[in-house]
């Protein structure tokens, strides 16, 4: 496993919402991909992988964390919004690596496993 931070490959932010706040999650989606150099993944209106709300991925590289990050902070109102490195232990990822702003939520982390694989295809 790793164990330093080069091993970081990227992030991802996961920007929770619901029916009363979809516009809202893709107005801030949507700003962050015009603001910085960063992929948005669908704006998914059902839960996904191991999300159980609905979400938008944000995808970005280990260097904009202290860009993207505090942008995050200051803009999510209220939003809560899961964060986790990218290092190809998708389990560990989320589970002991992740953090959360606003309510920490269930992940079902049982879709999710510890197999080492490459980051190619994560598109940063």
């Amino acid at each position: 496993m790793p164990t330093d931070t080069s091993s970081i490959f990227g992030y991802h932010a996961h920007v929770y919402f619901d029916a009363n706040t979809l516009e809202q999650a893709r107005t801030l989606c949507e700003t962050a991909a015009l603001n910085f150099p960063l992929k948005m993944g669908r704006v998914h209106e059902k839960p996904v992988g191991p999300h159980p709300d609905w979400s938008c991925q944000l995808a970005f590289k280990a260097a904009l964390f202290a860009d993207v990050i505090p942008w995050l902070m200051l803009n999510r109102n209220g939003l809560v919004i899961l964060v986790h490195p990218i290092t190809g232990h998708d389990l560990s990822d989320h589970r002991d690596r992740a953090f959360w702003m606003g309510a920490v939520r269930p992940l079902d982390l049982g879709v999710l496993n510890d197999e080492p694989h490459t980051q190619t295809h994560y598109d940063l």
